[in-house]
């Protein structure tokens, strides 16, 4: 009998996509979930690098070898992670402890997602046998495909028209490349022309003291992550700040934004940048007779945070963090000392110094991530970001109650630098900051009047407008004003059209805008602006 069997030339046979099937199952289940940020069109080119026929052994098996990287760095892409660049430009982080680091690897671990893949493995196990599986990748990454161009089209659109010069933007103007780099650039353009007008030495002001706590790691999100949002310190405030935006994620930007408050807000380029005097907020007070001190609680060498603060024409620290018992171990293996330690410290030595007005900038890290409570064997243990925030809050209540027995006049301001990230997010790891997010920088600011005759309120005044570090500067100065001789402090009236800021947050590797409602970011070396992805609730 004649063998009629047609036998197809190599570049005929049109190969399935194997094994590369569960790698596309895979990206359909987390973008299901929202945990992916697919791109359709570099997915259906890799599909179709996997598909087309090759002739001989050894080129399909030097394709597999070169899709297996391809594979990684398409599937890293799609991730709503910043650029892997910007990851290793972590502040410091080969200077984190190794307890810390294993930490932060444990958080890769989501079990929930690792049972769902393991789900969709034996299934896919299971189904090669009976359905050709390639053709279900194909229809779903079509499916896809169809439903991304609309949004494929807007983002590849604005990229046409960026750079252009800042124009006023009209209003409810499409949110695009060019718009948004306008709505920016006037931004810092009309910043740069606000600042706070303090008044003159008034011979006849009641003298008072002010303590700006500089607390890192404290948003109203972790708050909330830990159900403290109602706690005993913010409740005894007088003031609070609802809408203050922290303007960036790290504590050095921080940290000079604070003593830059009495100037509008500038980019994070230029806090490195000598800034005019009447910009510094101490070296204001020290025109009215105030005298500037600096004090930690940690060492400050980390990331070079005294450096920072020095520059700024702060003293050093007048005490250490060393003349303290440890009360806790630092992210990067050094002492913490306790908050209380180290503010009775410096108010024992406050008190003994003959000037009517001394000014404070306290910094605090003890709610930073990865540190590690001090037991009474000198060993250390683990403790969760609620009891280490219970324990600040318990003793800077403590602190206040202290400086009420004294009898003098003191404005308490707590100044949070940055949120502590609990909750993490699409782009970033619990803990991580490398991009501003609204939940980073949106942070509770209080003040307390102590000594100046306020009268009982059952709960705090609340300035529910969007603020930032210019609000602040601005009440100092008009505390300074109101607390003439016999005169009773009008908090009230102190808090009427206080200067607002739009909502722009930056660090070295990202900036965040909010437009017509709704969170913008760029990344460092990427052209285009995208929308922050909301957090599912």
């Amino acid at each position: 009998m004649t063998n009629t069997a047609v036998t197809l030339p190599v570049l005929a046979r049109w190969p399935g996509l194997g094994g590369w099937n569960l790698y596309f199952f895979a990206k359909f289940l987390l973008v299901a979930v929202g945990m992916l940020d697919f791109q359709a069109l570099p997915n259906l080119v890799f599909a179709a690098f996997l598909l087309i026929p090759l002739p001989g052994k050894g080129l399909r098996i030097g394709r597999q070898l070169v899709a297996v990287p391809i594979g990684i760095a398409l599937f890293y892409q799609d991730t709503w992670l910043p650029p892997f660049s910007r990851l290793l430009a972590q502040p410091g982080v080969l200077d984190f402890s190794w307890d810390y680091l294993l930490e932060l690897l444990g958080r890769f671990v989501n079990w929930s997602l690792l049972g769902a893949l393991a789900l969709l493995l034996v299934g896919y196990l299971y189904l090669r046998h009976w359905l050709r599986l390639s053709t279900l990748s194909l229809l779903g990454l079509a499916w896809l495909a169809v439903g991304g161009l609309p949004s494929l089209g807007a983002s590849l659109a604005p990229s046409v028209a960026a750079g252009t010069t800042a124009e006023p933007v009209p209003a409810g103007a499409a949110a695009d490349n060019a718009t948004l780099d306008s709505w920016l650039e006037r931004f810092f353009a009309s910043e740069r022309e606000r600042v706070t007008t303090f008044p003159a030495l008034n011979a006849d002001e009641q003298p008072f003291d002010l303590l700006v706590i500089n607390i890192c790691s404290l948003a109203w999100d972790d708050l909330s992550a830990v159900g403290l949002r109602d706690n005993p310190l913010l409740s005894r405030m007088d003031v609070i700040f609802d809408q203050f935006n922290s303007a960036t994620s790290y504590s050095g930007p921080a940290a000079i934004r604070v003593l830059r408050a009495s100037c509008g807000q500038s980019s994070h380029a230029g806090l490195y940048q000598s800034a005019p005097e009447q910009c510094l907020l101490f070296q204001n007070l020290a025109r009215l007779g105030f005298q500037s001190n600096t004090l930690l609680n940690h060492s400050g060498r980390f990331d070079n945070f005294i450096g920072d603060i020095t520059q700024q024409r702060m003293p050093q620290p007048s005490l250490r963090n060393t003349d303290f018992p440890r009360a806790l171990v630092g992210f990067d293996g050094s002492p913490i000392a306790s908050d209380l330690d180290v503010l009775r410290g410096w108010w024992g030595q406050r008190k003994s110094i003959p000037n009517q007005h001394v000014s404070l900038f306290y910094n605090s890290i003890s709610l930073h991530d990865g540190n590690r409570i001090v037991t009474a064997d000198g060993g250390t243990r683990v403790a969760d970001y609620a009891t280490r925030a219970n324990r600040l809050f318990g003793e800077l209540g403590t602190f206040l109650d202290d400086l009420e027995r004294s009898g003098r006049r003191v404005v308490v301001a707590i100044v949070p630098e940055h949120g502590a990230a609990l909750h993490g997010d699409r782009m970033q790891l619990s803990g991580m900051r490398e991009i501003p997010t609204p939940s980073i920088t949106h942070v509770p600011v209080g003040l307390k009047f102590i000594g100046m005759g306020q009268p009982g309120r059952s709960e705090p005044l609340r300035v529910t407008s969007a603020t930032s570090y210019l609000a602040l500067s601005e009440l100092v100065s008009r505390v300074y004003a109101g607390l003439g001789q016999q005169q009773v402090l009008d908090v009230p009236g102190l808090l009427t059209d206080l200067p607002t800021t739009e909502q722009v947050a930056e660090t070295a590797g990202a900036q965040v805008l909010h437009y017509q409602g709704r969170a913008y970011m760029r990344l460092q070396g990427q052209p285009d602006w995208q929308p922050i992805p909301k957090e599912r609730p």
